[in-house]
């Protein structure tokens, strides 16, 4: 069974020039969800439903309540949970994932009250959604593969634990997920109920960062990571969105308004700061590897370095282009504000010549072993983050 006609809910790459891989029916058995004709053309996703266009059969969803005009939803292919949350995670030691998960590979690396986590994209990529406690906090770990935005939440609003999956629904190509309690509808970029009885209401976002998994072994030896052994049988490790995440490449199921500023599916690191939206592309960062910046009254510093493969290059994920990884941080640290710079593919500071790793932390010099506060960033693809921040400055050199 070819995943174009079989596994569409994973929104491949269905525009023009797609190749897609194919996978046995195997592999999917009882939870493949029917199937979505393929978009024709890219010109075929500038087309506005006047009617929503995905089904509430089975929902005890309030859709009286609602916050979005609904045609803006629209069906991405499968059913409820036909991409499956992970609901008990199953965690490893690093020793235990070296036979499955490469150096370079992409992983969500997540750190909460003394805990460090690893939740490899090969996995996530298939899931999207991990509900799980991480330093004696309920999180919700998420990946949206066609608009590139890993996000992690806390799952507690009111004093209430949430638990959440996958609608099967999009708005402007992003997941949108659901909870069990209330079954309202949530949009994953902005964390914000948009459907059903908890409309408006928003869940608060904690770091997280896209980076290599060896990145993540060598800062957090004593980590765990997300395992395999998911209680669902998937190819882990194989991409199957095969070329989607190219320059030339349209995004999925989408539309909104371009901003040609950049192009669509160019990356950025992005903070929203005290009301403020601004967007770093890594089409300078990959020139420019240290941004020291101020947004409105707060010092930041951006930092790219090379090593981290995309999960949405090349069939194989371990060997797909390397297109980088990012942090976003407080250039303070030991009591003074420091500058950075770029030597040598090695970043430093200017006041004490420490070296800094991409995940906040110095390596080697006087400050070696002290940390840099993260700031809430992240690595969206420019069309997905435009759309929900359309008054984002693009910083330029």
């Amino acid at each position: 069974m070819s995943l174009k006609s079989g596994f569409v809910f994973l929104a491949l790459a269905l525009v023009a020039g797609s190749t897609l891989t194919s996978c046995k029916n195997t592999l999917f058995g009882s939870e493949t969800p029917k199937s979505l004709s393929p978009t024709a053309s890219a010109e075929a996703t500038e087309i506005v439903p006047l009617m929503p266009s995905f089904s509430r059969r089975g929902w005890k969803t309030d859709f009286t309540k609602y916050s979005v005009p609904l045609n803006e939803i629209s069906s991405g292919g499968p059913e409820r949970d036909g991409i499956p949350p992970i609901d008990q995670p199953k965690l490893l030691a690093v020793a235990d994932a070296k036979d499955w998960l490469k150096d370079n590979e992409p992983v969500i690396s997540f750190e909460l009250g003394g805990e460090a986590r690893a939740y490899p994209l090969q996995i996530l990529i298939w899931h999207e959604i991990v509900n799980d406690v991480v330093g004696g906090t309920p999180v919700l770990i998420t990946f949206c593969p066609l608009c590139n935005t890993a996000i992690a939440f806390e799952r507690t609003l009111g004093g209430k634990v949430y638990d959440f999956g996958t609608t099967g629904n999009l708005r402007h190509s992003d997941l949108v997920m659901w909870d069990r309690q209330t079954e309202s509808w949530w949009q994953q970029i902005t964390g914000e109920a948009i459907v059903g009885e908890l409309t408006g209401s928003r869940l608060i976002f904690l770091t997280a960062a896209i980076t290599s998994w060896k990145e993540f072994k060598t800062t957090f030896p004593q980590g765990l990571v997300l395992s395999r052994d998911t209680g669902h049988t998937r190819p882990y490790g194989i991409n199957p969105y095969v070329g989607y995440d190219s320059v030339f490449q349209s995004p999925f199921l989408f539309r909104g308004p371009s901003d040609p500023r950049l192009p669509p599916m160019e990356r950025v690191a992005t903070v929203s700061i005290d009301g403020t939206d601004v967007a770093y592309p890594f089409s300078l960062l990959t020139k420019k590897t240290v941004i020291n910046d101020r947004v409105g009254e707060t010092p930041l510093v951006v930092f790219y370095v090379r090593g981290t493969a995309s999960a949405l290059d090349t069939e194989e994920i371990a060997r797909s282009q390397d297109i980088g990884a990012t942090g976003v941080f407080s250039p303070i640290a030991d009591g003074r504000k420091l500058t950075f710079r770029a030597e040598e593919g090695r970043i430093i500071d200017k006041e004490t010549g420490s070296e800094w790793s991409v995940l906040g932390r110095a390596v080697k010099g006087p400050l070696m072993g002290k940390k840099l506060e993260p700031i809430l960033h992240g690595n969206h693809f420019w069309f997905a983050w435009a759309i929900f921040k359309p008054n984002t400055i693009v910083y330029r050199d």
